[in-house]
């Protein structure tokens, strides 16, 4: 399976790129009062159906590499990290009370998934954090 790894890779950033696109443009449909459009049922399964390639095509990539998963503590990084950017969007999206908290959870949702590309693309656990630390 390793000679698929440079396509399952594509697909897997092709995958990120379009559900933080797609979480970006739900999040300012509910920031400008047009939560409807956002929780549309076509659009929430097209997001369940980039996250399952995504998931999918990341599960492929650990099978792959199956040591590098936790090697130098990036990916663990990333999953932690993917955890706290799923809970943020739920309530950025849907289950803060108040406005201030969907725009709060929004914004921070954002960096989180930032911080995550960072990561990615440094293959540090402190993403770009890394370079001021280096020093």
């Amino acid at each position: 399976m390793i000679e698929f790894y440079p396509q399952i890779k594509w697909i897997h950033i092709a995958a990120v790129l379009a559900s933080g696109s797609l979480f970006l443009l739900r999040g300012l449909l509910v920031q400008i009062g047009r939560s409807r459009l956002a929780m549309l049922s076509p659009v929430r399964y097209l997001s369940y159906s980039i996250d399952t390639v995504l998931l999918t095509a990341a599960l492929m990539l650990a099978t792959i590499l199956p040591g590098a998963m936790f090697a130098n503590g990036w990916l663990a990084a990333k999953l932690v990290l993917l955890v706290v950017y799923v809970g943020l969007g739920m309530f950025a999206l849907k289950r803060a009370r108040t406005v201030g908290a969907r725009r709060t959870c929004y914004v921070l949702a954002l960096l989180v998934f930032t911080f995550m590309l960072t990561i990615a693309r440094t293959h540090h656990p402190l993403g770009l954090l890394h370079l001021w630390q280096a020093g």
